[in-house]
């Protein structure tokens, strides 16, 4: 198995391979994990992971700034290929970002990134361990977690205007704050997988074994 962790200048890149690596031996799975910019590797994956740290725009901007790899990951994403988008590079798969300007983002999932409004006294970013709202068993992502299963956000903008069929998982902010995504072959979650410790690579496990 090829595993492609997409570098398009965002994102805990080393972090995010060697958890992809460490879930690929954990499930015993004989997987080659590369980090690259490179189109012509994208359109050989079998899995492809976009992580995403900073603002939306940016992020968009150094995506598409890579000669071919936006389309060819579009490619590959539309023949078949499971797709994981990690905090920004969820938030890519919404319809567009309002993070101090309007940016268009993938349109694989419905609604837009809006900046958060928490009631006081809880500030913004919202940073640190927050516990998962799920129904067990809803989607083979979420297998081998149990509700309230705590992981690592770093974020002050998220999902708003989604739909609820497209929300596996959310968490509570000051209000429920959208977690994890799906549709189709398309997941993301829009906490650090990386960051999160046994929970975080559960569900990397969980998403090599994947067959959507």
């Amino acid at each position: 198995m090829k595993i492609v962790v997409i570098d398009y200048g965002s994102g805990n890149l080393a972090s995010a391979s060697r958890a992809v690596a460490l879930a690929a031996n954990l499930e015993g799975i004989n997987g080659e994990v590369v980090v690259t910019a490179d189109p012509l590797m994208v359109a050989d994956a079998d899995r492809i992971i976009l992580p995403g740290q900073g603002a939306f725009a940016d992020c968009a901007l150094g995506l598409a700034q890579r000669p071919g790899l936006r389309e060819t990951m579009f490619a590959r994403v539309e023949g078949g290929a499971p797709f994981f988008g990690i905090c920004v590079g969820m938030q890519l798969m919404a319809e567009r970002g309002l993070e101090h300007q309007v940016t268009k983002g993938f349109g694989w999932i419905q609604g837009e990134i809006t900046e958060m409004a928490p009631p006081s006294p809880l500030r913004l970013p919202q940073m640190g361990w927050n516990g998962l709202n799920f129904e067990p068993g809803s989607h083979p992502l979420l297998e081998g977690l149990k509700p309230d299963d705590h992981v690592y956000f770093v974020h002050s903008y998220a999902l708003t205007g989604g739909d609820p069929k497209q929300c596996l998982a959310t968490t509570d902010y000051g209000g429920p704050v959208v977690a994890m995504v799906a549709d189709g072959n398309r997941v993301g979650t829009q906490f650090h997988v990386e960051k999160s410790q046994g929970v975080g690579i559960q569900i990397l496990r969980n998403f090599l074994r994947w067959r959507p």
